[in-house]
């Protein structure tokens, strides 16, 4: 084999293996026969591709070279279970003898309906009947095409675990006959809000590792942000719009988040030159798109206010009133204990720290942050600002008794020192 035709191959496989995947799944309607047949597909195409040449539409061909190898497999496991002539039961499937040259048939479904076929997979593996846990699992491994042993270090957990919710997820879907289809009318905001929530989530973790040795996993943005940009080319959704936006917004501020050495660099102290630019403009047009439409919506509101940060050239010029009507509208909204936390952090930049630590206080009253390390840092920060340095003091070793990430942790060591 040429070096040429395995490096076709290998780029072919890391362009469309996703999309070949997704389409696979809807014709042969079983996520593990159409892994199979999914790696079958590039076997052949090593051998077929040096001897044929690659072909015009390489994602059609492998479609179907899929689609004929899983159809001799059921063949050969009918023929072995049952009497002689029980292996017409496979027949149906066929679009013809196995030696054939794959190409695109019209049963398999035009080009349209095959881009389709990756929202189709996104709202399945997102289904509500799926625990979330399992949502995100089985979102990670056959949308992202992530490893079983990546979603576990991405998610402190075993290997075995992740490999027991993507199995029970699947057998959720076979059983309960979970439709491979994109909900439609009255059914598609509350599924939309689902998958939308996941996207979001694989984000956040890829923004802001929740354990580990590094700040950020960037193959999990990157996953989250082409998963966003697949949503709205495919269905743009107002809130679709305003996540994508907000993704791109936090993105465009990764290389400036962390010194060389990987310690956490706070918003007002990022050195704004290295922000990308060109994300910062598209997420911009985005988040004007996004909110333009009424009711605002939740990704829509926090895209509005990362906007905002964005324009500021430096933090001293941050418009904190904007933010804080925004945060306003969001709780209103939408409201939850960390919305009213980032609301008290801006009333902070806005009125002063004891407007800000007054609101969080409150909050604390409630009990329901209680385990969440970031609204003791707030605290402390708030209270440091305001020269209350045994509360300070107390409210950074809560957080970093709570924290699990070493960026994270070493940030509030530092904190701990200055006090």
């Amino acid at each position: 084999m040429s070096h040429e035709i395995r490096v076709a191959v290998e780029a072919v496989y890391r362009a469309e293996s996703r999309w070949v995947l997704a389409t696979l799944i809807r014709l042969l309607g079983d996520f593990d026969l159409a892994e199979e047949a999914l790696q079958e597909a590039f076997s052949a195409a090593l051998t077929q591709w040096q001897r044929e040449g690659i072909p015009a539409n390489p994602r059609a061909w492998l479609v179907s070279s899929g689609r004929f190898k899983a159809i001799d497999a059921l063949r050969r496991r009918t023929r072995r279970l049952f009497a002689p002539g029980a292996a017409d039961d496979a027949a149906a499937l066929s679009l013809g003898p196995p030696s054939a040259s794959p190409v695109l048939d019209a049963s398999e479904g035009t080009e349209h309906e095959i881009e389709d076929d990756r929202l189709r997979l996104i709202f399945s593996c997102c289904h509500p009947a799926l625990s979330c846990d399992a949502q995100l699992a089985l979102t990670l491994r056959e949308v992202c095409g992530l490893a079983t042993e990546e979603i576990a270090g991405a998610f402190l957990t075993s290997a075995s675990t992740i490999a027991q919710r993507i199995v029970r997820a699947k057998a959720k879907i076979r059983d309960a006959r979970i439709p491979y289809e994109v909900p439609q009318g009255a059914a598609l905001p509350a599924r939309l809000e689902v998958v939308l929530r996941v996207i979001y989530l694989v984000f956040n973790e890829g923004y802001s590792a929740s354990s580990g040795s590094a700040l950020t996993r960037n193959e999990l943005s990157q996953e989250a942000i082409r998963l966003g940009r697949l949503l709205v080319e495919l269905l743009p959704d107002p809130e679709a719009i305003g996540l994508l936006a907000l993704m791109l917004l936090q993105e465009s501020r990764r290389t400036a988040r962390t010194t060389a050495r990987g310690d956490l660099i706070l918003l007002g102290e990022q050195d704004r030159t290295r922000w990308n630019t060109a994300l910062i403009e598209e997420g911009q047009r985005l988040a004007r798109r996004a909110f333009a439409h009424a009711p605002t919506g939740a990704y829509s509101l926090q895209a509005s206010i990362a906007a905002v940060h964005a324009r500021a050239l430096a933090a001293a010029d941050t418009d904190w009133r904007e933010i804080v009507q925004l945060y306003d509208l969001l709780v209103r909204a939408h409201p939850s204990p960390v919305v009213e936390l980032n609301r008290a952090v801006a009333v902070a930049m806005r009125d002063g720290p004891a407007s800000g630590l007054e609101l969080i206080e409150r909050l604390a009253e409630r009990g329901e942050l209680a385990d969440y390390p970031f609204f003791h840092s707030a605290r402390a920060d708030l209270l440091r600002q305001l020269g209350q340095t045994a509360a300070a003091r107390s409210a950074y070793e809560q957080a970093h008794r709570l924290t699990r990430q070493e960026p994270e942790r070493r940030f509030l060591e530092r904190r701990l020192r200055e006090l």
